[in-house]
Parts: C-alpha cells; structure tokens; sequence
C-alpha cells in the first residue's frame, strides 16, 4: 500500500520554502551564525543554526515554533488543495521541545504566554479549525513517528487525508544540556567528517499532507512505501546498532523493496562522533553487495539539528531531490570517516542521477528510531 504526498512545506534557517532550502543545500551554503537567543557567554558552544526573525533591537520572542508550525500547515494545505478549513482532516505534529522556549521566557522575563498556548492544538484550532490534533514529542525522530502514524490512519479508515507537521525552536535548556554532555566543543555541524566534535541545534519547521493513493488526490508530489518505528531503549543517548538495523530492515520490508532498490538515503547525520560512525556502519551492513549503492547525503551540516522535525524535513529535501534528479553535497566533507568507506556520500557539488526511491533515517535519544521509504511520482 502507498500513500501519496499532495502538498508539502518547510521553512528553515536557509530558506522560507522547500525550494529554497534546496537550493542552500545545493550551493553548499555555510548558514552557521553567533548564537542569537540567549548569552552566549554561559556556554562553550558559540554558535548556532537560528531562523532570523527575531527583533532587531535583540531579545527573543515567545511562540515561534508554533508560528513557524501554522505557516507550513498553511502552505502545505494549500499546496495539496485543501484550503484553510482543516476541521475534518487530523494534523500530527512531531517535535523535541514543544513550546519550552516560550516557558522558558516567561519564567526568566515574564514574557506574556498562557498555559493554552505551550499547546500546538490551541494555535491550530484557532488558524484552521482542526478539532483532532496530536503532538508526538518522540525526540528526533517525531515527524517520522507522526507520518507512520498518518499512514496508519489512513490505512486503518480513520481518515483519508492527514496533515504531518514537525517543528522546534532552539531552547536555552536544550541548548545548555547538549553544551554539557558533549565531550568536545563544536564549532560547526560536520556530519561523518573526520573533524566532528557534536550537534548544534537548528530550527525549522516542516509539513505534508498525506492522502490515500488513488485518482481523487491530485497532483502527487511522491508517495510513502513505508515508515517505520521503534524504541530499543538501548541507552539513554547512545545509539544501537542493532535497533538501528531493525528499523531500516522493518522500512524495506513494509515497502516491499530491498536494499538494492534505494537510489538515495537522507542520513540522520547529527554530527557527533557515536551516532555517526553507528549510522555509516549500519549502513555499509545493509547496502553490501553487488553494485554501486545509494547516494547518500545528509542536510544538518547546512541547517542544524532541528530536533522533532529533521526527518520530515530531510523527506521533504528527498521529494526534492527525486524531482530534480540532483542530490545535494554533505557541506564540510572533507575527510569522511573511515566507517563511511564504501558508502557513496556525496562531497563538494550535487551529484545527478535518475532517483525513484529514497530512504529517510532518523534516530533519536533513547533509542527511538524512524526510517521512511519514499517513490518518486512518475
């Protein structure tokens, strides 16, 4: 069974559509910037991947994950033709944070923000009128929890359209945590190159909608072999290989394709050194065998970690990707890690190609992995 994708959106630190987000990604565009929402002065860590729409004048502003989240359900709705009345059609939402941020600055400045509004049900309710929203705070890999979940939805007749969403905005307890824990002090996000020292966080904000396949969709922009989910609650923070492979194993086989078939795979690459050499070793294990592989790429070095809503905005870059036959470079590689050897990780400029499937990994603390399996539209 598959599921089409009729509308999409994404708003990031590069870019205010799925366009030109693609385009940053292809011109391999250094997007890292000073930290903008709180004293850097606290924190080893310097820098960041903000969106800039905060005051000129500085200070930070409350609501902007669910700002940025109203945008991309608008803009994909629209996109898929469905216009502004969403009543009957349930929106999913995955994040990390929620609206922690906003909390955050009521506790510290005494920023204006009610109790409804660390809720994203509240602001898509008023915009849209969406009477059934759920939010999936499932840590990195939410959205993709969420599009299983459409999937799930629409299979089990519980709907026939469902609008995914994913979206998260730095926070300053997120932020310090990771500044803490991480052993080294990175500088930029290099995802599997011999120079990474850890993740710095991203903000953005993604959308699809998700119908059932047949001819009263509409135009398709791709479709949803399969999505699939799992927590091996291995480790607090490090990754399991073996959860790891379950996962991408699972995703084949709920598409009905073998490794063989994949054309592209969208890596997590979080850029620290456990998760990226676990990822590329992972994936030399599937992808051995006869042939050249899958191009590979991963999008954080450009636009951060932007936590609950990377994976779908990763499927969104690959719906992209498909189109255009063009798989944009990992920015930064320069010296991959020796675990990625034999691995077909594109370095330096787009690399073309005819690409009809695409895989999307993501893997999140505490062992809760996704993966997604996405067809061109033909």
């Amino acid at each position: 069974m598959t599921w089409d994708i009729t509308g999409m959106a994404a708003v990031a630190n590069v870019g205010a559509t799925p366009g030109e987000i693609f385009a940053a990604l292809c011109a391999g565009r250094e997007s890292r910037r000073p930290l903008m929402a709180f004293d850097a002065d606290k924190y080893r860590a310097a820098y960041a991947y903000e969106i800039d729409d905060r005051p000129e004048d500085g200070g930070d502003l409350p609501r902007r994950a669910t700002r940025w989240l109203t945008t991309v359900v608008r803009q994909a709705a629209a996109d898929a033709g469905l216009g502004k009345d969403l009543a009957q059609v349930p929106v999913l939402v995955g994040t990390t944070m929620r609206e922690q941020r906003s909390l955050e600055l009521w506790w510290r400045d005494g920023a204006d923000v009610a109790l409804a509004d660390l809720h994203f049900g509240t602001a898509l309710k008023a915009a849209f009128g969406a009477c059934t929203t759920y939010t999936f705070a499932n840590a990195c890999s939410a959205s993709l929890y969420a599009l299983g979940m459409a999937t799930d939805m629409i299979e089990s007749g519980l709907a026939d359209t469902v609008v995914v969403a994913g979206t998260d905005a730095t926070t300053e307890s997120g932020f310090g945590t990771l500044d803490r824990v991480q052993n080294d002090l990175p500088d930029a996000l290099r995802p599997f190159d011999a120079t990474h020292k850890g993740m710095l966080m991203g903000e953005g904000a993604a959308a699809v909608v998700v119908q059932r396949a047949g001819p009263g969709s509409g135009p398709v922009h791709a479709r949803v072999r399969g999505v699939s989910m799992n927590c091996d609650a291995h480790h607090a923070t490090a990754p399991d290989p073996d959860g790891i492979t379950r996962a991408v194993l699972d995703a084949h086989s709920r598409a009905g394709v073998r490794a063989s078939d994949i054309d592209l795979v969208m890596l997590h690459g979080s850029g620290t050194p456990r998760n990226d050499t676990t990822e590329a070793s992972v994936l030399r294990q599937v992808f051995q065998g006869p042939g050249a592989g899958p191009r590979m790429t991963a999008i954080k070095a450009t636009t951060g970690h932007t936590l609950g809503g990377s994976g779908l905005l990763s499927l969104v870059m690959a719906v992209l990707a498909m189109k255009n036959g063009t798989v944009p470079p990992v920015l930064g590689l320069a010296d991959p890690i020796p675990e990625t050897a034999g691995l077909r990780l594109v370095q330096g400029s787009p690399a073309a190609g005819d690409l009809a499937i695409a895989q999307i990994d993501a893997f999140g603390f505490g062992g809760i992995n996704a993966v997604a399996i996405v067809e061109a539209a033909r």
